[in-house]
């Protein structure tokens, strides 16, 4: 029997049917105007879910990684600085990649669990008096922790210090789960991927982009090709694609938002939060804490669980995905074999949550953890009985 069950990983997440539906398609003309008529208003759509009115919208063959090298090489020229935190394996995996393309990175060293370095952002641009620094990156959900970062808090540091540097930020797991403003928050670039919030496969890089970094293209001096912003802004306001695109996955990110604007974005990130905070629930009541250190780190799209000292979460993992047929994040980087992930993003439900749940349970009794069998699933049931969002309460 084809395994069925679904995957507890912080991406790629689960694939409702309706999508895989959207993505098995026949062959098409990608330079017919029907072609157009379907991807001019989904880059209008696209606009709402990253919260920008003024941006600028991009679609990238590619995964998030292509999202970032996007966003510095449209923007930057050699020898040009940097600042950014690093609080997590992709915020390191982010550096790196500035690093290879001769990109000169200060780097704020924070401790796995913290967010983005507010103060110590404010630090650097107060000392950085001849505004050698062009960008500032963050990322806005650091999957490798499940901690969230206060973006709004990053700009205003930026703003008191009045310095002129952009504002780069990763949104690859919160955009489309949790609320992301682009305008309202001050963002220059933000990156997201197909594979999280968008509930589909792994193939494409969503980037936007605001007026301001639109006129930094003018300036930069990195290579680009594939990924040329101006190229694809150009080809997509006219319904056009610069090369061949990936039409099946396309055809699928029309339906997926198009989903997430029927459910209401409020909506979506309620949802998010309710089932996240359902999992929190499950951690507190096992004895465990989360890798997040304070409550207003948690994320709304994945939990990473500490495990006791002495138990290794890898073999944890590993032993949940053999016998029980379910997967589970690893700890990635400073925190491998010391913690475990639960992702709980896209296509997600409380009833979804809870068998993930209650297999950790399992797993984890199964190897001696000190817990409860059962304690995390009813603290989760519990909170999940009286906190149903009001169409369900009203229908009970």
């Amino acid at each position: 029997m084809e395994n069925q069950n679904p995957v507890f990983i912080p991406g790629p997440t689960n694939i409702p049917e309706r999508l895989r539906k959207a993505m098995s398609v026949p062959t098409w003309d990608h330079r017919s105007p029907e072609f157009g008529r379907m991807f001019v208003p989904l880059l209008a759509d696209l606009k709402r879910v990253f919260g920008t009115r003024h941006g600028e919208v991009a679609v990238f063959t590619a995964s998030g990684t292509g999202g970032w090298e996007t966003a510095i090489t449209n923007t930057l020229s050699p020898g040009d600085k940097v600042l950014a935190g690093r609080y997590g394996m992709f915020s390191q995996r982010w550096i790196d990649l500035c690093q290879r393309h001769g990109i000169e990175v200060e780097v704020i060293d924070c401790e796995w669990g913290e967010g983005a370095p507010v103060e110590g952002y404010r630090r650097a641009l107060a000392a950085d008096t001849d505004h050698r620094i062009k960008a500032v990156l963050a990322v806005h959900n650091e999957t490798a922790t499940g901690v969230r970062s206060d973006i709004r808090a990053v700009r205003a540091a930026m703003d008191a210090e009045s310095h002129p540097a952009m504002l780069f930020v990763d949104g690859v797991s919160s955009i489309g789960s949790m609320d992301f403003r682009m305008d309202d928050w001050g963002v220059d670039v933000a990156v997201s991927g197909s594979q999280k919030g968008f509930m589909l496969a792994t193939g494409l890089a969503i980037v936007a982009v605001s007026p301001r970094a639109v006129d930094a293209m003018d300036e930069a001096r990195l290579p680009r090709c594939y990924f040329d912003l101006r190229d694809m802004i150009a080809a997509g306001n006219k319904g056009s694609y610069p090369y061949t695109p990936a039409i099946g996955l396309i055809e699928g990110l029309r339906e997926s938002v198009t989903m997430l604007l029927e459910e209401g974005l409020e909506n979506v990130h309620a949802r998010h939060h309710r089932i996240a905070e359902g999992v929190r629930r499950a951690v507190a009541a096992w004895g465990l804490e989360p890798c997040a250190r304070r409550p207003e780190l948690h994320s709304d799209t994945v939990t990473a669980i500490m495990v006791p000292q002495g138990y290794d979460s890898t073999e944890l993992v590993n032993y949940a995905n053999e016998t029980y047929g379910v997967a589970f994040g690893i700890g990635l980087g400073q925190v491998a074999g010391r913690l475990f992930r639960i992702g709980h993003l896209g296509i997600m439900s409380d009833v979804t949550a809870l068998s993930g749940i209650a297999t950790a349970e399992m797993a984890m009794k199964d190897l001696g953890y000190p817990i409860t069998l059962g304690s995390g699933v009813a603290a989760a049931q519990e909170f999940y009985r009286h906190e149903r969002p009001a169409a369900q309460r009203k229908s009970a």
